[in-house]
Order: structure tokens, then C-alpha cells, then sequence
């Protein structure tokens, strides 16, 4: 699957994945449509790059002076502080740099600045970027690059895979602006989905169904293998690594404004495309008051009450449209009303096999788990309850 190399990534505490310059061109594009001036005298700060192989670096060198950036600080981490080891190769540009430092290339992290013309020369580009060796390695968690962030207006980067939601609140602590990239798994979790209901972040523009597509500094070696797997891509030649990641942020885009066009609940169950939907209905979840919406676009317009919809929504909420009452995750739904518990109820999954949510498989058969229904909502259908197998945003619309 997609997800299995940021998965394996985080096991082996691998961040090496590099992020395309066409899709952050596609990503910033949006912002600067809904306001060309979202950059203008703002410092902008790219942590956790390399800014002699980062497209995000050479992204906003090459755009400094159409945005009307103040600064550009972009910062690396030091190879030897790595865990995951690569074959390390000092770029021709530091080799024939009198600073260069044979042990501080490997033990120090690396910042370049961009502020303005350095060399004269009538424009402003690569060959206007300061660089110098950090006293530290360049973690972000270090006073020196805290510092950084402190001077920074927005922040925006591909963080390590490994340790996001470190990041993520490093951000938050200091109250800064943000577009990074983060597993769409992060998304729905009790960590991060409690600052999308406060309204401190939200999905960017590149929609959720597109995977994101990272090169890999073991292309060569990966290629040799011949043992590429579905986690990886190739496209004319060059491997890609699959992966389910998405942009957020707190930095306004269009998209986000866009309301959705849906249909009444009487017009869904007549003419709609999905066969869960048309003829049938919508199902009531057996432990909570909200109906189960399978398909965002199947979302009724004139329904009251609270929904319960694919985590997907987040891609398409507009915060104008809806409230976000809260998720299926754990500690997600702690100020809901009385969530019906059930006391001895056993599950049946689709494989056929009885199974709950504690994951604790019980003695008297090794395919049946014990689940009191505390943490997960469920539907009656046919008589039998089920639950609902995926995450599930719960929403309602906002009263005009």
C-alpha cells in the first residue's frame, strides 16, 4: 500500500523522502490566488531541509521577488545526527567554498539566508544565498534553530515522517503560520484533530485523494534491487516513493471557502450514485443521535441534526457551511452526550471473524474479542449491529 513507506519510515526513523517542486508550485499557487500578498515582508523559514537538494528552497528563491519576501532563512540537519544513514557526498558548491570544514560538514547542520542582491547583478537568485555551518547539528528542537523560528513569520516544510506531531507543536507553541506536510492518518488523530475543531488548522489546497509522490536519495540502489514493491512509483525512468500525505495549514486558501452543492435527503435517496444510499437511506448510529453518511457528496442539505461522514470531508469543509462536532478517535468526542456502552457485545468484522475494538482476544475462542462500544459508534442493520469500520467526522450545518 501507499502508506508503507512512511510507516517503515517511522519504525526506522527514515526522513529522507524530498518533496517535488511541482507539487509545492501547486500547493503555494493557491495561496498566493486567494492573496498575492501572503508572502510580502515576511521572513520565511524551510527547518528540516537541505537547502543545496530542496525544492522548497529553490521553489522560493525562484519566486523571492514576485512574492516580495523579506528573508528566507532554509536550514539542514547534519548527516552524522541522522538515524537513518545515507551515503553522504559533500555537494562541489561547499567543497570549493573556503569555509568549507571536512568535520562540520558531516557533524553540523547548514543555513542559507536570502535577503537581497548580494552579487549585483540585477536579480535576485541562487547566487544571492549566504550559507554557513550552524554551531549545533540543525534539530529543530535546538535553541539555535528555536531562534529561527522565533525571527520567522511562516513556517513551511516536508517534517520528519518520524517525529510530526513534535513538530507540528513546535510550530503551534510559538503561534506561527504554517504550510508542511504531514501521513493522512495524523489528520484524524486525537492529537491533531482537536486543533482542526478549534479551527487552529486545516487540509490545503492539493486534495486529499492525491498521493503525494517523493524522490528517494537510494534511487540508484533501489533501481539495482529490482525490488521496488507497490510503495514505489516509476515514472520515465526516476522512482518515486508512494505515500498518503496531504498539506495543512493556517494560512487561508480559496478552496477553503467553496461550499459544497449537495442535494436534499429526499433527492439523495431517489438519484444518487452510490447503492448504499439511493432506495435505502440513511442508517442511525445504535449509540449515538447521528445518521451515518457513507459519501461526502451524499451529505443531505436540509438535515438538522449531527452526521457522521468520511474523515475525507476535511478536504472539501468549509468552515462557513458546517460545524465540526467532533470524530470516532479516541478523546475526539469527550464533551458528546451520553455514548450508549455496550456491556457484553461482540463484533463481527467483514472477514467474517468475531472481533471488537480492545484488541484483547478472549479465552474461549481466539477469533473473538470483548468490546464495550465506549470508543467506537455503530449501526443496526438487519438486526444486527455493526460497526462503523473507518473514522467518521461528525458534523452539522451551520444555522444561516
Amino acid at each position: 500500500m501507499a502508506n508503507t513507506n512512511l510507516k517503515k519510515a517511522k519504525v526506522a526513523k527514515n526522513d529522507e523522502f524530498y518533496t517535488q517542486y511541482v507539487d509545492i508550485q501547486n500547493e503555494i499557487n493557491a495561496y498566493i490566488d486567494y492573496n498575492p500578498d501572503v508572502f510580502k515582508d515576511k521572513t520565511i523559514l524551510l527547518p528540516c531541509d537541505d537547502p543545496e537538494w530542496s525544492n522548497f528552497t529553490k521553489f522560493f528563491v525562484n519566486n523571492f521577488e514576485r512574492y516580495g519576501i523579506k528573508k528566507l532563512i532554509s536550514t539542514s540537519f547534519a548527516p552524522n545526527s541522522k538515524n537513518f544513514k545515507t551515503p553522504y557526498q559533500p555537494t562541489l558548491f561547499e567543497t570549493v567554498d573556503p569555509r568549507f570544514d571536512e568535520e562540520k560538514t558531516v557533524a553540523n547542520g547548514k543555513i542559507f539566508t536570502l535577503t537581497k542582491d548580494e552579487n549585483k547583478d540585477g536579480k535576485i537568485d541562487e547566487k544571492d544565498l549566504k550559507w554557513n555551518y550552524l554551531n549545533g547539528d540543525g534539530d529543530f528542537r535546538s535553541e539555535e534553530v528555536k531562534l529561527l523560528r522565533d525571527e520567522a513569520d511562516i513556517i513551511i516544510t516536508n517534517p520528519p515522517f518520524s517525529i510530526f506531531l513534535e513538530f507540528l507543536n513546535w510550530i503551534l507553541e510559538a503561534d506561527k503560520k504554517f504550510i508542511i506536510i504531514c501521513n493522512k492518518n495524523s489528520l484524524g488523530s486525537k492529537d491533531v484533530f482537536p486543533f482542526v475543531m478549534q479551527n487552529k488548522l486545516w487540509v490545503g489546497k492539493t486534495p486529499m485523494s492525491v498521493d503525494l509522490l517523493f524522490t528517494v536519495p537510494d534511487e540508484k540502489q533501489l533501481l539495482e534491487s529490482k525490488n521496488i514493491g507497490s510503495g514505489y512509483k516509476i515514472i520515465n525512468g526516476k522512482i518515486f516513493a508512494r505515500s498518503q500525505s496531504i498539506w495543512i495549514t493556517n494560512i487561508e486558501h480559496g478552496k477553503r471557502h467553496q461550499p459544497l452543492k449537495l442535494m436534499t435527503m429526499q433527492d439523495n435517496i431517489k438519484f444518487s450514485k452510490h447503492k448504499e444510499i439511493k432506495d435505502i437511506g440513511y442508517a442511525k448510529y445504535d449509540n449515538y443521535n447521528a445518521i451515518e453518511v457513507p459519501f461526502t457528496d451524499s451529505i443531505p442539505s436540509d438535515y438538522k441534526g449531527i452526521m457522521g461522514v468520511p474523515i475525507s470531508f476535511l478536504d472539501k469543509y468549509n468552515p462557513e457551511q458546517f460545524e465540526i462536532i467532533g470524530s470516532t478517535q479516541r478523546a475526539c468526542h469527550d464533551n458528546f452526550p451520553d455514548i450508549k456502552k455496550y456491556d457484553d457485545y461482540w463484533e463481527v468484522k467483514q472477514t467474517g471473524e468475531k472481533t471488537g475494538a480492545s484488541g484483547k482476544k478472549t479465552n474461549e475462542n481466539p477469533n473473538i474479542e470483548r468490546n464495550d462500544g465506549k470508543n467506537n459508534y455503530f449501526i443496526n442493520k438487519d438486526g444486527h449491529i455493526v460497526q462503523s469500520l473507518y473514522t467518521r467526522v461528525f458534523i452539522r450545518h451551520k444555522e444561516s
